[in-house]
């Protein structure tokens, strides 16, 4: 045999150094100058997105990391995968947590089981004095997110769809392709499973995800940026919001509303950010929150859950005053 030959684990290693560099960059952007002095929690459920992120972050940063996988117990088999996950963390040397939810989960199955995976997450991070969560959502989860947004009829901050940072949520993949991290995982020989609900009809996503996968005409990776521009947009508007009410004179009274032929989605931010300050628990968004506004506007009381909003008498409707709702008599 003539010519040179690369030797197996050298040009792996140079993969390595390759893809764990470009996971450095990704988390400085995020995390800031001193990325690479904190300490980190990977949530791993087991798929090969998130088996590639642990690996990457055990290469990049040995004894900073630690994983954690959420086992709602909602199908068969999902024990068996937080096994896998923490047997793998057992032979790399990385602590891991398996997280289960205290009681069963109730009302919307996906949505509710996402907000106890990120409570679970969130409260095993500060146990652990972790300085952030990473998760392994990329530019094909964010292109697929964009277009339910759209069919959604989301405005600009739906559309910005996940966010790279949100808390102590970092998300260094949204510009990586799911395909790229299949490859590092087989390439690495890292074990890991399909989870099966990526393919159950039941669920929305899946049937988009099954629907994008042939396609051809959107740029995913072009979509990705465009998320980010997006949120930076986003950001900005309220932003802006936030000093515009802090400019009126009464805006330490936070059931005032004022408007001031504010542009509509000016208008909007104003509304939901007075709501959430008389009830941080609320959300309104959409056709519910034009709902509020069209009665604003119009001169009808406006009621939000427990909150009602009403014109304040001789202003023309310029100024609305947030209130308690009066409780309803117990019916004897």
């Amino acid at each position: 045999m003539s010519g040179p030959m690369q030797p197996p684990q050298k040009q792996k290693h140079a993969v390595d150094t390759d893809a764990a560099g470009r996971l450095g960059r990704d988390l400085a952007a995020l995390a800031g100058p001193d990325w690479h002095r904190l300490h980190y929690g990977v949530a791993v459920s087991g798929g090969p997105d998130s088996m590639a992120l642990l690996w990457l972050m055990a290469t990049l940063l040995p004894g900073q990391v630690r994983a954690a996988t959420v086992d709602h117990g909602l199908r068969q088999g999902s024990d068996e995968e937080a096994r896998m996950v923490a047997g793998f963390c057992g032979r790399e040397l990385i602590p891991h947590a398996t997280l289960n939810p205290p009681s069963p989960i109730k009302g919307s199955l996906q949505a509710a089981a996402r907000a106890e995976r990120y409570r679970l997450l969130e409260k095993w991070q500060k146990d652990c004095g972790l300085a952030f969560i990473l998760t392994a959502h990329h530019a094909d989860d964010q292109l697929e997110t964009i277009v339910m947004r759209l069919n959604r009829s989301s405005g600009v901050g739906g559309l910005a769809a996940i966010r790279a940072k949100n808390g102590a949520v970092l998300r260094p993949l949204l510009h990586w392709r799911r395909d790229a991290l299949v490859r590092l995982a087989l390439d690495e020989d890292l074990p890991f499973v399909d989870d099966p609900s990526n393919s159950d009809s039941r669920f929305d996503r899946a049937r988009l995800r099954h629907g994008l996968q042939s396609q051809t005409l959107l740029d995913v990776e072009a979509a990705a940026r465009s998320a980010d521009w997006l949120a930076d947009a986003d950001d900005a508007i309220d932003w802006a919001v936030e000093r515009l009410i802090a400019s009126w004179p009464d805006a330490s009274d936070i059931a005032v509303i004022r408007d001031d032929a504010y542009p509509p989605e000016i208008f909007r931010r104003v509304v939901t950010q007075r709501l959430r300050a008389n009830d941080s628990q609320r959300q309104i968004r959409g056709a519910s929150l034009d709902g509020v506004i069209a009665a604003m506007k119009g001169g009808r009381r406006a009621m939000v859950g427990a909150l009602l909003i009403d014109a304040v008498p001789g202003l023309e409707g310029t100024i609305w005053r947030i209130s308690a709702a009066p409780r309803r008599k117990a019916q004897k």
